[in-house]
């Protein structure tokens, strides 16, 4: 619900009534809203790597295709919502960010999880990309890449934008590639 309509916008009796319980079950385990909405950011932080990451990787080998196959999964959301429905977490973001340090503890944390995946490939991608090139700067940029494509596409119910913003990625990786593979090309071997 908090993706659908916003943090703001889902009442408790909302909720209540969409979970089945009443009141008194859900007070029991969440003092307050914002005690829920910490909840279900711990549960994506336990979440991402078995339903968002590791269905990519079970069937990607090549980390840099890895990146760009979470990529697609986010496009298949946006597909199957009709570009209605973006990442939680960044939709949380916006809403929430300067409303409670802790929720903008746990966003911080669930981008940084992202991040940590997207860097980890960049790693094992060895000397496919240029050693000069910060690892951590690279995987803050596909996460911005994703999360600004994913806005693009709900502004205008459109995939032209995500995919757009996509392929430009795609074309810096190819780059960045090609110019790993002529540094070690000029390399003379030494005597």
């Amino acid at each position: 619900m908090f993706l659908v309509k916003g943090y703001e916008a889902t009442g408790i009796a909302e909720i209540l009534r969409e979970a089945g319980v009443n009141s008194g079950s859900l007070y029991y385990f969440f003092k307050t809203k914002e005690d829920l909405l910490l909840a279900v950011l711990d549960w994506y932080t336990a979440h991402l790597r078995p339903e968002v990451i590791d269905p990519v990787f079970a069937r990607v080998n090549d980390p840099i295709e890895r990146v760009f196959g979470v990529l697609e999964s986010y496009r298949t959301m946006l597909t199957m919502t009709d570009c209605r429905m973006g990442c939680p977490i960044g939709n949380l973001a916006i809403e929430m960010s300067e409303q409670s340090e802790s929720v903008r503890r746990k966003i911080l944390l669930n981008f940084e999880n992202w991040r940590h995946v997207v860097r980890q490939c960049l790693v094992d991608a060895g000397g496919r990309l240029p050693k000069d090139i910060d690892r951590d700067d690279l995987s803050t940029l596909v996460l911005t890449v994703m999360e600004g494509a994913v806005m693009q596409a709900r502004a205008h119910r459109s995939l032209k934008p995500y995919d757009a913003s996509v392929a430009l990625l795609r074309d810096y990786v190819l780059r960045l590639e090609a110019a790993a593979r002529a540094s070690y090309s000029n390399v003379t071997p030494s005597n």
